[in-house]
């Protein structure tokens, strides 16, 4: 079974990895300090975290391969109120991972120029990092790019497997580790807990990857390969390193100066302890031209992340459709972009490395409990769907398998949530304080879109294009004789008023009924007299609806047809119209039909026949509205096509 079309299990492995690798560049420092000789205990911890999350991930992108990661679950499982959560705070850790990344950058490119360390010069470096970013962002990143990942992927791992091998070579003494460990005092049960939640940071890259859902050709058994592989990768890089560093740079009277000199550029400090002096500066160049390209790579990465997710939190009118608008000519999020560069260079200005991982903490852990959560809740309100695969050993409760793994990973990511809100001042206010704007500014904006907290809508990629405004003088409206025609012939009424200036002509809506005659009979058939009555109510009630809108004028039309979207298609252009306002039908699941006997699963698009012809060959802009399957209240709108 197949996820879906596109790209295959090499691009989920290089984004997992590059970004697992820069979490080491950037964050051993900052979990040495807090952590001191159980950095490698918390690394294995946070290691079998982020294997956990991984599966958590991937059952729930095979269940519903769609961009959005956490958020999509969360909407599936939950509501838009606990999608738009999971989101929101996932954004707060994209654009404080790319600040940290873009920070360190500077710090390990000292090993060609010590000058790079000059808080200027960071400023520069960070600053032209994320302006090259935003800037490859905007013009699109190709498939081709994820393989130069994966290559900048593999050469860390490779440098990584060095560094530990020639670090255990020299360092070899576990009682360095040992000696200096003193529970509950060296380290302290609080910076503990703090620094197991910084290890996992690089969890940012498993939902970058989910964001690629909807692309990804992978079959079941390269799924497992992925996760195995995955999983010891992230063991090997995470334990091994962590070990190496305390053996090569020790804890010394309560400190380590992994957390001191080197806490913007860890990796360095462990070179830096190679002996003989070639072997040194040989591993210090190494490490110092990989470790920046391997953060300039995960800047570039969590860049991507925030285009697909805020792409996807505009199309289910979570946040304004300007934050999604698409540029002209590269049909990228190219304002949620600029955005995100602007707030992630506020970041770097700030310099201050333990306060943002703080705030990462917060977010982080939030979004992950509701991962977790959501896949649990979905084995239960989806427990027929297939999927390409199941995170294993589950119990049954009340007839569903429960996956053990994602219990554990939810009821870990709340407590870390909860210890991050009790014991970091930073975290708290700043991660709190993010959470209620955006909350708030959720609640106003579905409110003034007279639209509730909770159910579901969206609109498609065509509706922000950052295209010329429209004129609404003449609006096709085809009718069903159903009871959202209301709802159709209202939104062209709304549309055509606003258009209407004092001393011209009033805007026409030319109502459509469409009766299909089949094929085994002539066009000019005699038509049974009900539908041709029933044809004419639908009319005579769009007319009344639409004439209630001020200026408006409607007409109406009833039309023979082989078929209603050809039809409609063709009558548009004739007409000349504007834009046509159309009821999308629902689009079946069945593959083949279910009479015929036909295979449940999701189809490659989201609206049926008649819709998807109007959207690919109506030659004006086209609006839909429709309520989407399994909610009745729910309408969907559609721009510009």
């Amino acid at each position: 079974m197949r996820i879906v079309r596109g790209l295959g299990a090499p691009a989920l492995f290089a984004i997992v990895v590059s970004t697992v690798g820069a979490s080491i560049y950037f964050a051993l420092g900052l979990v040495a300090g807090d952590a001191l000789g159980l950095t490698p205990v918390v690394f294995l911890i946070a290691a079998v975290f982020l294997v956990i999350t991984m599966m958590t991930y991937v059952e729930g992108n095979s269940l519903h391969p769609e961009r959005g990661g956490a958020s999509t679950l969360a909407r599936y499982a939950f509501d838009e109120l606990w999608s738009f959560i999971a989101g929101w705070a996932i954004l707060l850790d994209y654009v404080i991972v790319m600040a940290i990344g873009a920070f360190s950058i500077s710090h390990y490119l000292a090993a060609f120029w010590g000058a790079t360390d000059d808080a200027w010069v960071e400023i520069a470096v960070a600053a032209a990092a994320i302006a090259f970013v935003a800037w490859s962002n905007v013009r699109g990143l190709s498939t081709d790019h994820l393989w130069l990942v994966t290559r900048i992927g593999l050469a860390d791992l490779v440098v990584s497997l060095a560094v530990i091998a020639i670090g255990l070579a020299l360092f070899f003494d576990p009682s360095l580790i040992l000696d200096s460990i003193e529970l509950g005092s060296a380290p302290e049960w609080g910076d503990l807990a703090f620094a197991a939640v910084i290890a996992t940071v690089a969890l940012t890259g498993i939902e970058a990857a989910s964001g690629l859902a909807g692309e990804i050709r992978v079959g079941r058994r390269s799924l497992r390969r992925f996760v195995l592989v995955a999983a010891a990768a992230v063991l090997t890089v995470y334990i091994g390193i962590s070990v190496v560093a305390l053996m090569a740079v020790p804890v010394v009277n309560g400190g380590t100066d992994l957390a001191g000199p080197f806490v913007e550029a860890p990796v360095l400090g462990i070179v830096s302890a190679y002996d003989p002096a070639w072997l040194m500066d040989t591993m210090r160049y190494v490490v110092g031209a990989v470790g920046a390209l391997v953060l300039l790579e995960a800047v570039n990465v969590n860049m991507l992340g925030i285009a697909r997710l805020t792409y996807a939190l505009v199309t289910h009118r979570q946040i304004p459709s300007l934050f999604g608008r698409l540029h002209t000519t590269y049909g990228t999020p190219y304002v949620s972009i600029a955005i995100a560069a602007l707030v992630a260079f506020c970041l770097v200005l700030s310099a201050d490395l333990d306060f943002l991982a703080g705030m990462f903490a917060f977010g982080a852990m939030l979004a992950f409990a509701i991962a977790h959560a959501a896949v649990i809740v979905l084995r239960f309100r989806e427990r027929d769907r297939p999927s390409a695969y199941r995170v294993p050993l589950s119990i049954r409760v009340r007839g569903t398998a429960v996956p053990l793994p994602a219990v554990v990973g939810a009821l870990a990511a709340i407590a870390a949530w909860v210890s991050v809100v009790i014991l970091h001042e930073g975290a708290r206010y700043a991660g709190g304080i993010w959470m209620a704007v955006g909350l708030t500014l959720y609640v106003i904006y579905r409110k003034g879109q007279g639209k509730t907290l909770v159910d579901r809508f969206s609109i498609p990629e065509t509706a922000l294009l950052d295209v010329p405004d429209q004129q609404y003088q003449s609006i096709l409206v085809p009718v069903f004789n159903d009871p959202i025609d209301d709802d159709i012939v209202g939104t062209a009424g709304r549309l055509a008023a606003e258009e209407w200036e004092e001393g011209e002509g009033g805007p026409i809506i030319e109502a459509l009924y469409v009766v299909e005659i089949p094929m085994s009979l002539p066009l000019d058939a005699r038509v049974p007299e009900e539908r041709i009555a029933e044809g004419r109510r639908a009319l005579g009630r769009a007319k009344a609806v639409g004439e209630e809108y001020e200026n408006v004028e409607v007409a109406t039309a009833l039309v023979r047809g082989r078929s209603v979207g050809a039809t409609i298609v063709d009558e548009a252009r004739r007409r000349g119209v504007n834009a046509i306002v159309l009821a999308a039908e629902r689009p079946s699941r069945m593959r083949g039909g279910t009479l015929l006997g036909g295979r449940s699963q999701p189809l490659d698009r989201v609206l049926g026949d008649v819709t998807r012809y109007v959207v690919e060959k109506a030659p004006c802009r086209v609006i839909l509205t429709a309520p989407p399957a399994g909610d009745e209240e729910s309408r969907t709108a559609v721009g510009p096509a």
